[in-house]
């Protein structure tokens, strides 16, 4: 067992604190890495209080981890000591069921391993994430970032990246299609970013303007504010798709009016509280309301190569980790564009 330090929470009500633990000795297929980065996604916060029930404690989150390859197992094939890689969200899943076949391993039959507040596969060892200094992975589920790209900024794409990316491939972004984001925060920023990148007319819903510069900077060509009763009569089915990434309550019954027809609203964040639709929308436009989950490890590879290619990365504040529970409120008062990344550096 390797000592590893990191920051956990210990309860549901105790801020985040110093923690010391064990990672296991890499195996034949594992890879060791010391990690750089790592963001701070929402659903940390969510899970660090227990707001979703069922959080395993003491609890190191992060997901979002990026970092350099130390040693490598005997059996490793795909990475070598000193590649620039990432962990996101599953660090093993079972393999063996037809999702886990078809490269979608988010929607394992069994439940993917996630990375932090899960159990390995033996059902009894907790996973720690990326709030720490280093961590073990399966060589099958480590991501390789691309040398042009900066290890800070990119390690937000391996959750708020793909979770976007994957609906925007899914249903079919690209040259021709007028795309919706609602909400430009860390999700939003870079669903703008990806859409754009895909040849897609992008559009900003926003509850104000305060953020109308940044939406332009990264790609929109237009952008509205949700706040003015006038948005949603000028929009009438103006999409051809809407991907919603905030995590509050919303009229989903205005949002999908704003569909053309056989189009499709995609959630992406999660509320606290379930929320009312009336089915006329959906009825009279032959709409669909659909959710999408991360992105398999091909699709995540798939992403980072195409922000390679595309020079696309996170807009981030970069923080000592001593700094993560100020962090945290200030996510939860929307002050941070986009994404806080921890500097493991404070660690060592």
């Amino acid at each position: 067992m390797s000592h590893t330090l990191g920051y956990a929470a210990k309860t549901a009500k105790s801020p985040l604190a110093p923690f010391s633990f064990s990672r296991r000795q890499p195996g034949p297929h594992d890879v060791a890495i010391d990690i750089k980065y790592c963001g701070i996604c929402h659903s940390d916060i969510h899970q660090a209080r227990d707001e979703w029930g069922g959080s395993i404690f003491p609890m190191v989150p992060g997901h979002e981890i990026a970092g350099v390859v130390k040693s490598v197992g005997s059996a490793v094939k795909k990475y070598k000591v000193g590649d620039q890689v990432g962990v996101g969200c599953m660090v093993d899943s079972c393999r063996k069921c037809s999702c886990c076949v078809e490269g979608l391993e988010q929607y394992c039959d069994q439940g993917s391993t996630v990375t932090y507040n899960g159990l390995e596969r033996d059902g009894k060892t907790p996973t720690y994430g990326g709030y720490s200094n280093h961590i073990v992975v399966d060589e099958n589920f480590v991501l390789k970032i691309p040398a042009n790209l900066p290890l800070d900024k990119s390690s937000p794409l391996l959750c708020a990246g793909i979770t976007l990316y994957s609906p925007l491939r899914h249903w079919n972004c690209g040259p021709g299609k007028k795309v919706a984001i609602v909400g430009l925060g860390g999700l939003g920023h870079m669903g703008v970013k990806l859409a754009s990148a895909m040849g897609a007319e992008v559009t900003v819903l926003s509850q104000t303007l305060k953020k109308k510069d940044d939406g332009f900077r990264m790609g929109a060509k237009h952008f509205y504010a949700t706040s003015d009763a006038t948005t949603f009569n000028k929009l009438q089915k103006s999409f051809d798709l809407i991907i919603n990434t905030v995590s509050a309550d919303l009229d989903l019954t205005a949002y999908l009016s704003l569909l053309k027809i056989d189009s499709q609203m995609v959630l992406v964040g999660v509320p606290e509280k379930s929320m009312p639709i009336h089915p006329f929308p959906l009825i009279m436009g032959r709409r669909s309301l659909a959710g999408s989950l991360i992105g398999g490890i091909k699709e995540t590879q798939e992403m980072l190569d195409f922000c390679g290619k595309h020079n696309i990365t996170s807009d981030i504040e970069t923080i000592s980790i001593d700094k993560v529970n100020e962090a945290y409120e200030r996510i939860l008062r929307s002050d941070v564009r986009y994404r806080f990344v921890i500097d493991m550096a404070s660690l060592r």
